[in-house]
């Protein structure tokens, strides 16, 4: 990912913040028949550095994610947060000048990692259960896996594979209008704000 130094995010309670956020990430991984890519959700354990996650077992990227754990080659997960266009008309210098054009704003984290493919039923049972306990988590009636009987439950699981990354490389970017003058800022995050966008809160305003 290219990222200027002006836009560079490397604090990890920040990075892990995000991705807690938008667990949902892109995995990519690169097989035989060439570039392969998946939505999936994700939890980011950040005691031990490592994503977890389950695919359908008729995914064919599990071909791609077993071959690269055996050559030792990594997949990329990407994760994105709040975005937004930005119109030039919000900036002062498009007053004074005129020299303004429009551009976007987004935050992202790059993670890379050698994947392991697990097929053991009571590590799917506890990934499967944390990541609806955290999900169901802001529910009036939070439903847990133990709500449906336990047969139903084992032909689920025996319906997936897990992976795990552990994360090898992490990069951030939080593009958020930092290359602007206050007031060009102050202008974004006005304009922002009309439209409810959450990267008004993100772009710097002093």
């Amino acid at each position: 990912m290219y990222v200027p130094p002006l836009f560079a995010e490397d604090r990890p309670e920040v990075l892990a913040a995000l991705m807690g956020a938008h667990p949902l990430a892109t995995l990519v991984s690169l097989g035989p028949q060439g570039l392969t890519a998946n939505l999936i959700p994700f939890l980011h354990d950040t005691n031990g550095g490592i994503l977890r996650a389950h695919l359908a077992r008729a995914n064919r990227q599990l071909d791609d994610l077993r071959e690269m754990q055996e050559t030792g080659r990594q997949v990329l997960v990407l994760f994105q947060g709040a975005q937004a266009y930005v119109s030039p008309s919000w900036y002062a210098t498009k007053a004074e000048t005129g020299k303004v054009v429009p551009t976007w704003n987004y935050l992202a984290v790059e993670i890379r990692g050698v994947p392991r493919v697990i097929d053991d039923p009571a590590w799917l049972r506890a990934q499967v259960g944390a990541l609806t306990d955290r999900h169901e988590a802001p529910q009036q009636t939070p439903w847990s896996v133990g709500d449906a009987p336990p047969p139903f439950v084992a032909a689920q699981l025996r319906g997936i594979v897990g992976v795990e990354i552990p994360v090898a490389h992490v990069t951030g970017k939080w593009k958020a209008s930092q290359n602007r003058s206050l007031p060009d800022r102050q202008g974004v995050i006005a304009g922002l704000a009309a439209q409810d966008n959450p990267m008004a809160g993100i772009v710097p305003g002093a």
